[in-house]
């Protein structure tokens, strides 16, 4: 075994970075990072730093506040519920009160503008405000392993 590792809770004891339990300590790690990457010419030593807060940061992020996988009105109220936003503060990116009221009750689908201006805001990749395809369609009969042709 590596004498780096002998002794983990010991090195945790006097400091090395460990798992993230709340805000508080993301913001630290999350400045730490940005200290570090911000660097022209890191060492081997403060790559792998920067790799393992990454990882910490992600991991915290990914349980506490990662987007929904959904339809893009549960990712937009997810949004608006997360940032305590309105629908009114979404006017910018729909064009009207009443687009963004009849997107959220489902009448109307996004344009293809709209998801630009949602993506841009939000700084989201646009495939989280486009509707998923769904399955293939298959007749019950076929589902069921039954031939038409009989």
């Amino acid at each position: 075994m590596s004498t780096v590792l002998a002794n983990p809770a010991e090195m945790i004891a006097h400091g090395a970075p460990r798992v993230i339990h709340n805000d508080a300590e993301l913001e630290m790690y999350t400045d730490a990072l940005f200290r570090l990457t911000a660097l022209e010419s890191p060492s081997g030593s403060e790559v792998e730093a920067i790799e393992l807060l990454t990882l910490l940061v992600e991991r915290y992020e990914q349980e506490h506040y990662s987007v929904p996988k959904g339809d893009p009105v549960a990712v937009v109220r997810f949004i608006i519920e997360q940032q305590n936003l309105t629908q009114r503060d979404l006017i910018p990116q729909f064009g009207s009160e009443s687009a963004v009221s009849m997107f959220m009750t489902g009448q109307r689908n996004l344009t293809l503008e709209q998801v630009r201006k949602l993506s841009a805001r939000f700084k989201l990749p646009a495939d989280v405000f486009i509707p998923k395809a769904s399955a293939p369609h298959r007749p019950k009969a076929l589902a069921k392993g039954h031939s038409r042709s009989r």
